[in-house]
């Protein structure tokens, strides 16, 4: 077992070495050792961010998209196989007619991206043209990459890509016939008992959720409102809280969600990153040598930054959630070391 004092004194070092806004859950075998909380949900009425605070979780929330897929292939609706014209009702007039849903699932497809992290840097430029609050569905997206051409070929490398999953969204609404976001509300929060998550709407966030801010150099700041798009999808912009986030591990690893055999498609390293990183489907994967050391989970955004990680041979579940644009990397890295 880990020492929790220890512990909490070495990530209550890093909190404040990197001026840490958010939470950090940590269990092992279902018992808390780390419970933590500092800065403000709120810094203009100085409300304290509190354990079940929630918070955006940006890409992070990606995994719920493959989990919605995976539902509909183990009902029978899909196959991982299964070519993206065969299944969604939307032209592509410049895209390769192989892709198929395996290859959107571990960003191997080739599709361009409307937001392409190896060309563009802030994620907040796209809306200078484009207003945040007309972003509310799937749809609204197709626009920013339907015609754009292939950025490789079907199956010929992993290039992370936001785009990928909108087309995953898209499937899982009209397989369905359900919005996405109704959809992982009902088949992946219900079920988990994740009571205080959902796609919220920025400006109609419910109680206790925390704003996400964006820091200047000069000490002055700004929400994140204008920054992100008003709803989120299947790419990103769920919230959740900290203890939903472990509720939600629980019943993916305890087969709640999917049965076993899906369970392992979704957690088998499919595509390679570098070094030992590689990706499941809809999550990351850390191997040393032959052994996963670790499933974990990550989103940013302009005034958001989350990480989740399981380490199997641990019996042990991380949540860090921040409403700053970064802080959770250092306290993973850090309780990471303990595990040493």
């Amino acid at each position: 077992m880990l020492n929790p004092v220890e512990l909490t004194t070495k990530v209550e070092e890093v909190m404040e070495r990197v001026n840490f806004s958010g939470v950090v859950l940590l269990q092992q075998a279902g018992k808390t050792l780390l419970n933590m909380k500092r800065g403000y949900a709120n810094r203009s009425e100085e409300l304290a961010n509190q354990v079940d605070t929630r918070f955006g979780i940006a890409s992070g929330c990606k995994i719920f998209t493959a989990v919605s897929i995976c539902q509909l292939i183990e009902a029978g609706k899909l196959s991982a196989d299964s070519k993206l014209t065969d299944v969604l009702d939307v032209e592509f007039p410049l895209w390769d007619k192989g892709i198929t849903i395996q290859q959107l699932l571990t960003y191997t497809s080739g599709i361009p991206d409307y937001f392409d992290e190896e060309v563009m840097e802030d994620f907040s430029e796209l809306w200078k043209d484009r207003p945040v609050y007309s972003m509310r569905r799937l749809s609204d997206f197709l626009p920013m990459f339907q015609h754009l051409p292939m950025k490789s070929a079907p199956g010929e490398r992993f290039h992370y890509n936001n785009a990928g999953f909108i087309v995953l969204g898209l499937i899982v609404e009209q397989h369905s016939g359900l919005s996405f976001t109704d959809y992982v509300e009902e088949h992946i929060f219900k079920r988990c008992g994740m009571k205080e998550s959902g796609y919220f709407v920025t400006d109609q966030l419910p109680r206790n959720t925390a704003l996400g801010y964006i820091d200047h150099e000069d000490g002055s700041w700004n929400t994140n409102m204008f920054s992100i798009p008003v709803k989120g999808g299947s790419d990103g912009g769920a919230y959740v809280t900290a203890p939903d986030m472990i509720r939600f591990w629980d019943a993916l690893l305890g087969h709640q969600l999917l049965n076993v055999e899906m369970t392992q498609q979704l957690l088998t390293p499919h595509a390679h990153q570098e070094d030992e990183e590689y990706y499941g489907q809809g999550i990351w994967i850390d191997r040393k040598g032959e052994v996963i050391f670790k499933f974990h989970v990550m989103g940013f955004d302009p005034g958001v930054s989350f990480m989740s990680s399981v380490y199997p041979d641990y019996d042990l579940q991380l949540v860090v959630l921040s409403n700053q644009e970064s802080g959770p990397y250092p306290i993973t890295i850090a309780i990471e070391e303990a595990l040493a």
